[in-house]
């Protein structure tokens, strides 16, 4: 067993964490999709999810949405490919401009941990599956998934 490998998993199993607690103060989290929301579903992600590219959106849709939810802060969680980085990039600026805080911080700690293993928020649930069958772990993943079906 890697212990690189281990650690990796520990770090994105605590960011996972982290976001649920902030999803539970119930800041929104903006995805790309409906998958990239059933996947935090799965992780036991709880809080308001707002797709950006789902049902038509248009960009102008997707910050009415934001602005109409009253949020003072939004969590941007857009895919690892260069258009989710192009999206992360405009919403941010689009909401700072709004006085809402974007919080890139989850995106950028999954994008450095995961590299090019991972392009979208949808391949993140599968990925932690992988990490735990080399790790030979059963991690709080597999119990947050197992808790969240029920």
């Amino acid at each position: 067993m890697s212990t690189h490998l281990k650690e990796r998993e520990q770090k994105i199993l605590h960011i996972l964490e982290r976001l649920a607690q902030q999803s539970a103060k119930e800041t929104p989290i903006l995805v790309e999709g409906r998958r990239d929301a059933e996947t935090l579903r799965k992780l036991a992600i709880t809080g308001k999810i707002i797709t950006t590219k789902t049902s038509g959106k248009s960009f102008l849709d997707v910050v009415s949405e934001v602005k109409n939810c009253g949020a003072q802060e939004v969590v941007l969680l857009m895919d690892f490919d260069r258009r989710g980085k192009e999206w992360t990039k405009k919403l941010k600026q689009h909401l700072e401009k709004m006085r809402i805080k974007p919080n890139t911080s989850f995106w950028r700690n999954l994008l450095n941990l995961t590299g090019h293993e991972v392009k979208d928020i949808e391949g993140l649930a599968s990925y932690m599956k992988t990490l735990e069958r080399k790790t030979g772990s059963l991690n709080e993943t597999s119990r947050m998934q197992k808790e969240s079906a029920t």
